[in-house]
């Protein structure tokens, strides 16, 4: 008997009893669709923390700070002589000179200052912070009404402002605030654009939700404009830095420490607020316990498969007594018992196959279903598919050796006259 026979035969012994193999079929199913979906599950949350973690501006990143350098090594000092330099602030000029390098992706620097607000409603003290338009785009902030800083007003302090979702919403509830004028501390500045509210946190999602809440409370002037009004010698207060993956993350450190060196005079004046540091090593955690996850849910699963593989290999071991008179037969034609393990052990393959599509489809449906109603991004990892396959044959192979060695160990006459 050939393998396609095999093939042809076991087909139609599983189409004959369809009930029968719809029951089997479950638990094997159900175990592939739970290894299936685990995995997705988990590529989706750590999708999406990757997702938010760069859309809130955390990852592969640092903030640049002054420093008095009296804790730096560069400020030699021993019981003999001191030297101390004298600290130089961060300014607009050395924020200009690293948007230069190569290695960084995103830069912005920030001056941020609580000023009387003297417009709107109510005299309230409002945050007044000068950046630029990187600030927005690596925080995700997109803008709702009218537009951002422009090259010319980003280069010669104009005094324009673009004010947050929060703000517009409890000074301008009409929402007719573009082009208002907004009168901040001793300055005025015309409004030209409005940011939307926080899309990542919108969906029910807590990505540090608080601080991005008083971003959008927040009045927004181009850096040139706050240096030169709310801060004396162009002094910033820190500068923010990306790099372009987690690769070039220390080149870029390296590269700025060597650029402000020069430009400091060799004082360290500065210092560094690894911000990046600190999410790698979260990240490092999360996917720790992520893979914990992953054993504890591959183990339900793979309770799921046994159950699945007691039911095939009991379904099997019934099928032999029905199928007694045809063992008998093809014995007594020539049928090996070569041919009949053969038989028996694709049956159960076949049917382990079967279980397997039907937990990828079922799972692909569920996929689909959830990542449309609950807006999220699941997905269906062929690392998974491959492995709930491989545990659905694995199962099907153990599950069949012994009832197909018990079924060409029968003898032919006995077979043939089994039901007399």
């Amino acid at each position: 008997m050939n393998f396609r026979e095999n093939i042809r035969s076991s087909l139609h012994s599983i189409f004959s009893h369809k009930v029968r193999t719809s029951l089997t079929l479950i638990g094997i199913t159900i175990g592939v669709m739970a290894v299936i979906l685990m995995f997705s599950t988990i590529y989706g949350i750590k999708n999406l923390i990757a997702k938010n973690m760069e859309g809130i501006g955390w990852n592969n990143s640092i903030m640049i700070v002054p420093s008095t350098g009296e804790e730096s090594d560069n400020n030699r000092t021993s019981k003999f002589y001191s030297v101390k330099r004298k600290a130089k602030p961060l300014t607009l000029s050395d924020y200009i000179a690293l948007r230069k390098l190569d290695t960084i992706k995103e830069t912005y620097g920030m001056i941020e200052s609580w000023e009387r607000n003297r417009s709107g409603r109510g005299k309230r003290w409002t945050q007044l912070r000068g950046t630029n338009v990187s600030f927005f785009q690596n925080k995700s902030y997109p803008i709702k009404d009218g537009r951002f800083f422009n090259a010319f007003e980003d280069s010669y302090a104009a005094k324009v402002c673009i004010i947050g979702y929060y703000y517009a919403k409890d000074h301008f509830p009409s929402g007719n605030a573009l082009d208002k004028e907004v009168i901040v501390g001793k300055n005025s500045f015309k409004v030209i654009g409005i940011l939307d509210e926080d899309n990542l946190n919108k969906k029910g999602f807590n990505f540090n939700s608080w601080e991005r809440k008083r971003d959008l409370n927040a009045i927004y002037i181009p850096l040139s404009t706050a240096s030169q009004y709310l801060r004396s010698n162009s002094a910033v207060d820190y500068i923010y830095a990306q790099s372009k993956d987690a690769e070039s993350y220390h080149k870029m450190k390296n590269d700025i420490t060597h650029l402000l060196l020069a430009k400091h005079k060799m004082a360290h004046d500065f210092t560094f607020n690894d911000i990046g540091a600190e999410m790698l090593k979260v990240t490092k955690e999360i996917e720790d316990m992520m893979k914990k996850w992953s054993i504890t849910l591959m183990i339900i699963a793979g309770i799921s498969l046994f159950v699945g593989g007691i039911g095939l290999f009991s379904t099997l071991l019934i099928s032999i007594s029905e199928r007694m008179m045809e063992i008998g037969i093809r014995k007594s034609i020539g049928a090996s018992e070569r041919d009949v393990f053969g038989l028996f052990l694709s049956e159960s393959l076949i049917l382990s196959i079967i279980a397997a599509v039907q937990g990828i489809f079922i799972s692909w449906v569920i996929v689909t279903v959830a990542s449309s109603s609950l807006d999220f991004d699941f997905v269906l990892p062929i690392n998974g598919v491959f492995i709930g396959i491989g545990f659905s044959l694995f199962i099907g192979f153990v599950s069949g050796i012994f009832p197909a060695y018990k079924a060409s160990k029968i003898d032919p006459i006995k077979a043939i006259y089994y039901l007399d």
